[in-house]
């Protein structure tokens, strides 16, 4: 493990708005090697573009894994009346394994609690494998909730309850 790409190195913090080109780039390269698999439009639904992703700030925080001066991962979240909803997680290839994934789902879920929400939920495609691996490893387990596509790309729904701090004293 290099010493840049040590977990211990990355910073995760709040996105600011003029961060949003940046963040598309991120979800586009995290993405593209699994292009053939989408279709072109859920494909573009998944990798936005810088305007549609600063258009996405009223709905929900967004979070961004640094290393240095590079952005190497992002997360945003959108409250619902359901739980809190995960969208647009992505990892730059070269630094998967280093757990920021898991850090920026741990920065989520401690949002998620301190907001009051009992329930964090997310969807996923079936061939995002090691994603797939990193949500269970989370916590989060399948369920039968939709979505089930998005534009033609299969889709599946993943949800994890949260528990609040114990309030002893």
């Amino acid at each position: 493990m290099s010493q840049l790409n040590h977990p211990s190195n990355t910073l995760i913090r709040r996105a600011v708005a003029d961060e949003a080109s940046i963040i598309a780039r991120v979800l586009y390269q995290a993405f593209v090697e699994f292009e053939a698999q989408y279709t072109p439009a859920a494909f573009a639904a998944t990798t936005p573009a810088s305007d549609q992703i600063q258009a996405r700030w009223s709905d929900g925080p967004v979070w961004v894994a640094t290393q240095g001066h590079q952005l190497v991962g992002t997360i945003s979240a959108t409250p619902k009346i359901e739980g809190l909803y995960i969208r647009s997680m992505a990892v730059l290839p070269s630094v998967r394994g280093y757990g920021i994934g898991h850090r920026l789902l741990h920065t989520v879920e401690q949002f998620a609690i301190a907001q009051g929400f009992q329930h964090m939920f997310l969807s996923t495609t079936p061939f995002l494998a090691g994603a797939i691996r990193l949500y269970e490893r989370f916590g989060f387990h399948r369920t039968n909730a939709g979505p089930h596509e998005l534009f033609g790309t299969s889709l599946f729904s993943m949800v994890k309850r949260l528990e609040p701090p114990d309030q002893a004293s």
